[in-house]
């Protein structure tokens, strides 16, 4: 099956897909193709929800394109390729809808940003994450403040420094990353779509004043990514790809 993106809107809520056969990681397009997605949802007046998915059973997002950050030849070309989950992040933090992720398997790296940039995240047992970063020369640099945001520095700190080791999604759980986790996919489908339907439910200016709450003192998060960004762009030209 070929890489997509899709958008379908449904009662009071809109659902957003995403899928790459390379376990769910993102290349640059696909990226700056979510980020558009996520903007254009704002002119959707009857839209008050956001459900972020993937395709697939046991893999949410691989992260970053690993093909595409080998042909990294340049520190802008780093620094264009890393800013493109923040891209996709401060789209999620900047939108007045209520985000919920349904996170059906493993993320790692940049699906952990994405994971934690959710309003809400809800997860199955296979749910397990790995900031993987370290241990190829690098750092979760980018995604560091909406992580660190949801879980605490040191939780944080420990995914960080124990880049080979899955976390499990009950871990996570624990951490505050999810706010449930299922047994099968089946059960979080079931939840998501009722849960959903009451959040869709409630008033539209609610839903977004408390968004704005939930997102209380991060107006610096866009300049210390775009900072990040640069850090990893010029880190990956050391690296041995």
């Amino acid at each position: 099956m070929e890489e997509y993106i899709k958008v379908d809107i449904k009662e009071g809520y809109a659902v957003v897909e995403f899928y790459h056969p390379a376990h769910n990681s993102l290349h640059s397009g696909m990226l700056k193709q979510l980020k558009e997605e996520l903007e254009g949802l704002e002119k959707e007046t009857k839209v008050k929800c956001i459900l972020l998915k993937s395709g697939g059973d046991r893999t949410f997002c691989a992260g970053a394109n690993f093909d595409e950050m080998k042909a990294i030849k340049g520190i802008e070309d780093g620094r264009k390729f890393f800013s493109g989950f923040a891209g996709v992040i401060m789209a999620m933090k900047n939108s007045s809808k209520l985000i919920v992720g349904r996170i059906q398997g493993k993320a790692v790296g940049g699906g952990v940003g994405l994971i934690a940039a959710c309003d809400i995240a809800l997860g199955t047992k296979y749910a397990s994450i790995r900031l993987s970063e370290l241990s190829i020369g690098i750092g979760p640099f980018v995604i560091a403040p909406v992580v660190e945001r949801k879980i605490g520095l040191s939780a944080f700190s420990e995914l960080t420094l124990h880049p080979k080791e899955w976390l499990e999604a009950d871990l996570a759980k624990e951490k505050g990353l999810y706010a449930n986790v299922f047994d099968t996919t089946d059960d979080l489908d079931r939840y998501i779509e009722s849960y959903l339907t009451e959040l869709s439910s409630y008033s539209k200016r609610a839903i977004a004043e408390n968004k704005k709450m939930l997102w209380h003192n991060t107006d610096d998060f866009e300049s210390i990514m775009a900072q990040r960004a640069e850090i990893s762009g010029a880190l990956v030209l050391d690296l041995d790809l």
